[in-house]
């Protein structure tokens, strides 16, 4: 009996069914590797839709005046950048 390669299960369960799958030759390949591009950009999919639903909860839970001064800091912040010489 051979054992296929790569990392063995460590649910108990999981690693019987691996054991099961590897010693009839049953066991499925693994997934290729996703590109550094395609991950990188699937990576960025996933912060903006995390962002998009935080800042949706963040505003059901604030109160008004909780929201009126976050907005007051942030335009504070915003008009209080100076201008970057080149």
């Amino acid at each position: 009996m051979t054992i296929g390669k790569g990392k063995r299960p460590r649910d108990p369960n999981q690693l019987a069914k691996w054991l099961v799958d590897s010693s009839t030759s049953e066991a499925s390949p693994s997934p290729p590797l996703p590109s550094a591009s395609s991950l990188s950009a699937y990576m960025a999919a996933m912060g903006r839709k995390g962002g998009q639903i935080g800042g949706k909860r963040r505003l059901l839970t604030m109160t008004p005046e909780a929201r009126r001064a976050a907005a007051a800091k942030a335009a504070k912040a915003r008009w209080s950048k100076k201008e970057k010489s080149r």
